[in-house]
This record gives structure tokens, C-alpha cells and sequence, in this order.
């Protein structure tokens, strides 16, 4: 007999046989609160495809009431994937789908384009996407596992903001609003609870997400526990400025580059005889700052390319529609 999680997988793949084959396919968002019961709230996927110009065209063919009429009669394909490409961040979403009796939204990204990102953050949007929870339906590309390199960043980005002393939900609030620095919508169109809401309603998600990552950081001495009581753990951290070091050198490449550029560079032989330029570090305060202002900068950039791609894409009625709903969700947290 099926058990309750298979059941429900099976049921949100099944979207997936009226499009055209994706390499991949993951849920996200509320869907995965275990204690969600709101059956009205939106079902949100990440399709990832080789192709989003061929994919798109056949998708028009098949479901053509997906899209904003105004791209279908005007550009079709093309405009969608230029649209997304060179005004957005490469992703085109589809808002408002209706399907067995669900509401659902859908973003389709170019597999290379996701794989960048997830690798590089240089946009940061997909990438943060990644670091919280999913539901992962299809992954031809193991994806999931590239993914492990974008986890272990996360927990590194977070080290560097957070004290000596903090608790595991400290650290997954942490890593759950590097992906919201700098956001355009934070501003009013989110709920101000947003952060603390997906923790607290996924929390074991976050722990059985990133436990592999605590246990390698704990082994190399660079963070400790204590027991918090329950589930729950505290946590200690080394702030020396080796730590800090080995912390920076676990981000990715292009955000060390841009740390680089504004904290000046040191050049070292690796092991390997290769010339490697690590980011100067003074102090730890100076560095973390320094990534703060990096990823809020990336940030504010793709979610306000983002928002004019889908304003443009969903249509005039359905942009407002959306952002109605979202800025009463933006409204009722601060009442």
C-alpha cells in the first residue's frame, strides 16, 4: 500500500503528463507545509527544459489557455523565451494555471541557465529557491546532487551572519532570507513573517535538508552542538579568522570574485601548482558585510528584472491579480 507522501507525489507529478517532457520538475512553497490545510493556496513548480524556445512551442500547441493571450497572439514562443531571457532572470512563469480542481503556477527555466545559477549564484534567484525545502519530482539531471554545492554555501552565508552563539532555527532563518536581501517585494507585496513562517511550518524538512552539512562542519571543528531540548539544537561557531577564511573559500566562485574586487585579492599556489586568488580578509565583520551587500545587490537586481518579465508575460489583469493577493498576505502580517 501507498503511503501518504507517495500518494501526494504521484498526484503533483501527474501535472506534469499534460505538458511537453521536462528534465526537471520540483514543488515548492506552501504545498510542503506538513500542516498545511489551505487546499485553495497555489501549487508552485520549477521545470527545468533544454530547450524553453522548442517547449514553449509545443506547449502553446497543447495548452495554449496557459499563457496571456496578448504573447500568444503577438510573438508566441520566441517573444516568451526572449522575454524571459533578456529582460528576466531566464525564467518564464505561468500563473493562475487551473488544473484538477488546483490552482497552480509554473516556471520554466533553460537546464544550463539553472544549473549557472545553482552553481555560481550569479543571479541568485533559483539558486536561493533551492536552499529551502522542495518536493522533487523528476531529476534526470541529479540536479540534486549538483545541488549539495548550493547547500553547503547557504550554511557558509549563514555562518557569516549569525554570532558566536545561536539555535538551529537561527541558522535556518538565516539561510531562508539570504535569497530575500534586497527582494523588491519584501518591501509590500510579502508577508513580514514570511521568513519565520517557512521555517517554523518546515522545519524538519530544514533539518533533514541540511544535517549532512552540519555533521562535515561539526567533524572539521568549525561548529559545535548542545542540546536545545526536543529536536531542537544550539549552536557554537569558531569566529577566528581562519574559520572566516575556510567559510569565504566555501562560496562560490563568482561571489568571490565580486568580494574580491571590493576587499582586494591575495594570490596563493595551490596544491595542485595552480595560481589561486582568494578574497583579503581584515576581519570578519568586514567580509561578512562585504557578501551582505553582494547578495543584496544580485538580489535587488533579479527580482526587479524579474518583476517587469512578469508583469509583461502574465498579462496586465493577471500581474494585478497576483500582486493583489500578495499584498493582502503583505497587509494582514503587518496588522
Amino acid at each position: 500500500m501507498a503511503s501518504a507522501e507517495e500518494v501526494k507525489r504521484d498526484e503533483l507529478a501527474g501535472f506534469l503528463k499534460v505538458l511537453p517532457p521536462v528534465e526537471f520538475s520540483c514543488v515548492y512553497g506552501s504545498t510542503l507545509h506538513p500542516n498545511n490545510r489551505d487546499k485553495s493556496s497555489m501549487v508552485d513548480y520549477i521545470l527545468g527544459v533544454s530547450d524553453p524556445l522548442q517547449w514553449h512551442a509545443e506547449n502553446l500547441k497543447r495548452n495554449r489557455d496557459h499563457y496571456a493571450s496578448w504573447m500568444v497572439h503577438v510573438g508566441g514562443a520566441k517573444l516568451i523565451t526572449e522575454i524571459a531571457d533578456e529582460i528576466g532572470v531566464g525564467v518564464h512563469f505561468n500563473p493562475f494555471v487551473t488544473w484538477n480542481d488546483k490552482m497552480l503556477k509554473y516556471g520554466v527555466v533553460r537546464m544550463h541557465d539553472l544549473l549557472e545559477d545553482v552553481l555560481k549564484w550569479d543571479r541568485f534567484y533559483l539558486s536561493g529557491r533551492l536552499q529551502k525545502p522542495v518536493h522533487i519530482l523528476l531529476d534526470n539531471l541529479d540536479i540534486e546532487n549538483v545541488n549539495s554545492s548550493n547547500l553547503r554555501a547557504a550554511v557558509s552565508a549563514a555562518l557569516l551572519l549569525l554570532p558566536h552563539e545561536f539555535s538551529e532555527q537561527d541558522l535556518y532563518a538565516k539561510i531562508c532570507s539570504l535569497s530575500y536581501m534586497g527582494d523588491l517585494r519584501m518591501l509590500f507585496a510579502e508577508d513580514r513573517n514570511k521568513v519565520k513562517k517557512i521555517v517554523q511550518g518546515q522545519f524538519s524538512l530544514f533539518q533533514s535538508m541540511y544535517k549532512p552539512f552540519l555533521e562535515e562542519y561539526e567533524t572539521k571543528n568549525m561548529i559545535s552542538f548542545s542540546s536545545c531540548g526536543g529536536h531542537k539544537a544550539n549552536i557554537c561557531q569558531d569566529i577566528d579568522l581562519y574559520t572566516t577564511c575556510s567559510l569565504v573559500s566555501l562560496l562560490p566562485q563568482a561571489m568571490r570574485n565580486h568580494m574580491g574586487v571590493k576587499l582586494g585579492e591575495q594570490k596563493r599556489i595551490a596544491e595542485s601548482g595552480r595560481v589561486v586568488r582568494d578574497v583579503k580578509i581584515s576581519s570578519r565583520e568586514e567580509v561578512a558585510k562585504c557578501m551582505q551587500k553582494v547578495l543584496r545587490r544580485t538580489v535587488l537586481m533579479s527580482s526587479a528584472r524579474q518583476a517587469v518579465s512578469g508583469f509583461l508575460t502574465t498579462g496586465g489583469l493577471n500581474a494585478v491579480r497576483y500582486l493583489g493577493k500578495k499584498m493582502a498576505k503583505a497587509w494582514k502580517s503587518r496588522t
